[in-house]
């Protein structure tokens, strides 16, 4: 590879860093959870509380219900009488048809349903509510996604900044071996040993690009829109205060959750009491409310109705009971996430505190590495160490720098996990 391509890669990755678009981490958490395919739920969980509910609402138009029938039968009622035996002749009493016909129209109106109607629509907006909770929830598990690829590209930036100017030392270093070769101070193997660092720090910078592309290409695919590779990401800031308590959209899952087992049981005791209507009936048929008249006629009965199921005080027990446990359940999930976030919690906490040592001594490393370093280029200088020797120390310097980059980019993210632990 010759510095011609070298310089064109250093330069693909100076326009990357270097771009004009800044992209701040909340944008990204925003664009994410607008763009995934789930958000399209929440319409149809709209769409299907507001059916539920009109047909809810709709129990107390009136009911019409028409029904018709035609019959044959062998046998009908007959009054066992003689009139003629009775003194009473030319008069008989007529006999029922052994073909009937009829059809009726019903209209009902419910007047009082014991809080059957209210309390459905109770369910139908504590159904609704728990699950769009659940949707958050599903929704708000995006954003560790977009946590491991947004810091994914923080590093990969960071560490192709470190890795340029590691390949500006070893160009000053190859310059100042050549000026000694020119002397007789360095040898061939010494130029040598230079130009393969330089080679594998190019290669370096080739993985670190391409894998910085791959993470753009999957962060780019969650928010919905094209990033550039001019796009430049926006480093959180490392003073960041440390979240406090747990806010988690599951917590509100499991009210929501609670909510609709109260909504329940209220339908279980409005099914215990009476129900109060009024119905008109009106009939067209042979026969009609006159039993004894064979002709075709015209009816109507009106009134008032009361129903009442005993059965469901049969099942009010278990059904209460059933309720019970789903609440009992609830219960249960909700102190295990407490506890699993709290676990988790400690476990962030204490990753946090580990950078934050390894931070503290990062410096120093880099301070001493950097000192070896410049000793051994003066000794180079002086004829009394190898080129490939100064290239090992040169290599271990650079690894500290690495490493001090690692720790401050995972400490970030050690602390947006946590504040994904518990949302604050």
């Amino acid at each position: 590879m010759n510095k011609r391509w070298i310089f064109l890669i250093l330069t693909l990755f100076q326009a990357v860093s270097s771009g004009l678009a800044q992209i701040s981490i909340e944008e990204c958490y925003e664009k994410a959870r607008a763009n995934y395919p789930l958000i399209r739920q929440y319409g149809l969980i709209e769409r299907s509380r507001d059916y539920s509910l009109s047909n809810a609402g709709k129990s107390w138009l009136p009911q019409v219900q028409l029904s018709a029938k035609a019959s044959y039968q062998s046998d009908v009622t007959e009054i066992p009488l003689d009139l003629s035996r009775l003194g009473i002749p030319g008069v008989s009493i007529p006999s029922l048809s052994k073909d009937q016909y009829g059809a009726t129209l019903e209209i009902s109106q419910n007047v009082w349903d014991g809080g059957a109607v209210g309390a459905k629509r109770r369910s139908i907006l504590a159904k609704s509510e728990s699950d769009e909770k659940e949707l958050e929830v599903n929704l708000y598990a995006v954003r560790e996604q977009v946590n491991r690829l947004f810091f994914g590209i923080l590093l990969s930036d960071a560490m192709a900044e470190q890795n340029r100017l590691f390949q500006d030392e070893l160009q000053r270093n190859y310059d100042r071996v050549s000026a000694l070769m020119q002397n007789g101070l360095a040898s061939q193997a010494d130029l040598d040993a230079v130009k393969v660092e330089q080679l594998k720090a190019v290669q370096s910078l080739t993985q670190i690009i391409y894998g910085r592309k791959a993470y753009l290409d999957m962060l780019s695919a969650f928010v919905g829109e094209e990033i550039g590779e001019d796009a430049s990401l926006v480093k959180p800031a490392a003073g960041l205060p440390l979240p406090d308590g747990v806010s988690r959209p599951e917590l509100a899952m499991f009210d929501a959750l609670a909510a609709g087992v109260d909504a329940a049981r209220d339908e279980v005791n409005a099914s215990l009491s009476p129900r109060l209507g009024l119905f008109l009936t009106g009939g067209y048929g042979k026969p009609g409310l006159n039993m004894l008249k064979s002709d075709l006629s015209a009816y109507y009965i009106g009134g008032l109705r009361l129903t009442w199921n005993f059965g469901a005080f049969y099942t009010r027990k278990n059904s209460l009971n059933l309720l019970e446990s789903s609440r009992h359940a609830i219960r249960v999930q909700r102190e295990t996430f407490l506890f699993n976030t709290s676990l988790n919690r400690t476990g962030r906490e204490s990753e946090i505190d580990k950078y934050r040592e390894l931070l503290r001594s990062d410096d120093e490393i880099i301070a001493l590495r950097n000192s070896v370093r410049r000793a051994s280029e003066a000794r180079l200088e002086n004829g009394t160490l190898t080129a490939i020797d100064l290239m090992r120390d040169m290599s271990v310097e650079q690894m500290a720098r690495q490493d001090k980059i690692l720790h401050e980019i995972e400490m970030l993210q050690a602390v947006y996990n946590l504040k994904f632990i518990t949302n604050n």
